[in-house]
């Protein structure tokens, strides 16, 4: 299971009529409190705060462009569908971040958590926006086991109402000959980081129960990605925009990088 921040959920009506803007990412710090060390007068800097570092993740597809509040302080403006943004620090405390409308006052949702010292955290804003929903994840802020990478798997694909089959095909094989990393992964109830050996893979997506033989075709296919040893990665299923059938495709977003890595 994910680790989930506790957190409190609240869903305002949105306005339909709210015309979407492109994604224009401006990220900004918290506050200098959050970035400065004590200082006591003369002497200097004389402590420093340990920080956490949070991130913001939107993908509802039919959202428009989001302004990213941290209670008055805004984080991050006019995020669009598919944006991972980097990284910021925060200061350890329980905050309210909450999604308005790009340009506007109006809260389209929030949700309150507490962030710890050196934890790494994902505030992920998704599902459709009639049902707009907030999610606060911990994420993986060490390195994988030695000779190993950590992935998660979230399903945010609003479009498909059957699970999916996750299988990570190695260099060189042919799906029919792989057995599925996760069975059923279902909308937002991801697994949590699983521990693989480090390598070269393709992502393949089939439907829950499905059997591959050689005419299968799989609801998604990526291409070979070669992950650093130790590294820890998000992978979220997402929507494909733009195709008059519900298509399928993947976003990543890099927890940790381990500063010895090898491929």
């Amino acid at each position: 299971m994910p680790q989930l921040m506790p957190f409190s959920k609240t869903l305002l009506r949105p306005n339909l009529f709210v015309r979407r803007i492109s994604a224009l990412p401006v990220l900004r710090f918290l506050s200098a409190t959050a970035l400065l060390g004590a200082l006591s007068g003369c002497q200097g800097i004389v402590s420093s705060p340990i920080l956490s570092q949070l991130r913001i993740i939107t993908v509802s597809p039919d959202a428009p462009g989001l302004d990213i509040y941290q209670g008055s302080t805004p984080l991050v403006y006019n995020l669009g569908f598919g944006t991972i943004t980097s990284y910021v620090p925060i200061a350890p405390s329980t905050y309210t971040i909450a999604a308005k409308t790009s340009g506007s006052s109006q809260v389209l949702i929030s949700a309150k958590g507490t962030v710890a010292a050196t934890g790494q955290y994902t505030v992920l804003i998704g599902n459709s926006l009639a049902s707009l929903q907030e999610t606060i994840f911990k994420d993986q802020s060490q390195a994988a086991p030695s000779g190993q990478i950590a992935l998660r798997f979230i399903d945010q694909a609003t479009k498909f109402t059957t699970g999916f089959d996750v299988y990570l095909v190695p260099a060189g094989q042919i799906l029919t000959t792989v057995t599925p990393l996760i069975s059923n992964l279902t909308f937002g109830n991801p697994p949590g980081y699983l521990n693989i050996p480090t390598g070269t893979y393709t992502i393949v997506m089939v439907p829950t129960g499905t059997v591959p033989v050689s005419t299968t075709v799989a609801t998604y296919t990526g291409a070979q990605i070669t992950y650093a040893g130790g590294s820890a990665r998000t992978i979220i299923l997402i929507d494909q925009q733009l195709v008059t059938t519900p298509g399928l495709q993947l976003i990543t977003a890099a927890d940790y990088d381990s500063p010895t890595a090898t491929i």
